[in-house]
């Protein structure tokens, strides 16, 4: 398992676990236990478990309980969150007549497998021939598919594109889930003027972003990703979002603040399981805007 995809692997594992053991999904993933072996899970199941004290002081438990308290307090509310979020909004946009889903920093992610239009995954070049070892590993096909090797701090990633089916005459949902993050604040404006350049009017850029307020949950996350070499380099305030935004032409159609997520996707899932609700965290935003 190798250090730098840490990350995308955790990420995976907790839409795996949730798929598993919860009795409502909030995103329903059935593909991620095909791309863990059984041993990365485990792995990150023992690592993850055996630190309980580290995310949770007071806990007391068994280790069935820990693994659930982790991910539903600290690991599981942005993925499953955002992941939910983009999948509601990708739906509206193909029955609105979008006809490519572009993913960017695709990681791990599952959500291209069962689309009917056209899907790109671009990821750097280690992460994206590692996850096609794992889909022929798993006998998974995805036939509408093309994944991209590319590097978003370089200009690479736009050409590497355009030479692909991609089409930007036609409209595209753009999806940047946790990318922000780990971007500088130039090389992030960068990248949305870019896509902004290169997309058709109407089509829709989606990602989260990691905000100024304090939590104790992001303090957790910044220290887990600079562990795994993957150091968080920005936060935003909403109206910097909103300047880089507009200046690119792209207007905010939906923003999710963390009370709005929790309210609007993880409503069903804490009526149904009062005593181990999942609260999004403070600390993180949710954007869909759309190209005028």
């Amino acid at each position: 398992m190798k250090e730098n995809n840490m990350t995308a692997l955790v990420s995976a594992f907790v839409r795996c676990y949730h798929e598993q053991n919860s009795n409502l999904k909030i995103y329903d993933d059935k593909y991620a236990k095909y791309i863990l072996t059984k041993e990365e899970y485990e792995s990150i199941l023992d690592n993850m478990t055996q630190g309980i004290k580290y995310f949770n002081p007071n806990f007391i438990g068994t280790k069935e309980e820990a693994i659930k308290w982790i991910v539903n307090n600290q690991l599981g509310p942005s993925v499953l969150g955002r992941s939910a979020f983009n999948k509601r909004s990708l739906d509206v946009a193909i029955k609105l007549g979008c006809k490519q889903y572009v993913v960017y920093a695709s990681g791990y992610s599952t959500s291209t497998l069962d689309q009917k239009i056209k899907c790109y995954e671009i990821d750097k070049e280690e992460v994206i021939e590692d996850k096609l070892k794992r889909l022929k590993n798993a006998h998974i096909k995805s036939f509408n598919t093309q994944y991209i090797k590319a590097d978003f701090t370089s200009a690479s990633w736009l050409k590497n594109l355009n030479n692909s089916s991609y089409d930007k005459n036609q409209k595209s949902f753009n999806s940047l889930l946790g990318l922000s993050y780990y971007l500088s604040k130039d090389d992030f404006s960068a990248l949305i003027k870019t896509i902004a350049s290169n997309i058709k009017e109407g089509s829709s850029v989606l990602f989260d972003y990691q905000t100024t307020d304090y939590s104790k949950e992001a303090k957790i996350n910044e220290e887990l990703a600079a562990s795994a070499n993957e150091k968080m380099l920005a936060k935003y305030t909403y109206q910097e979002i909103e300047s880089i935004l507009a200046s690119n032409n792209l207007y905010i159609y939906e923003y999710l603040d963390h009370d709005a997520m929790t309210k609007e996707y993880f409503y069903d899932y804490n009526t149904l399981n009062p005593g181990s609700k999942i609260i999004a965290p403070k600390s993180v935003a949710y954007i869909l805007a759309v190209k005028k």
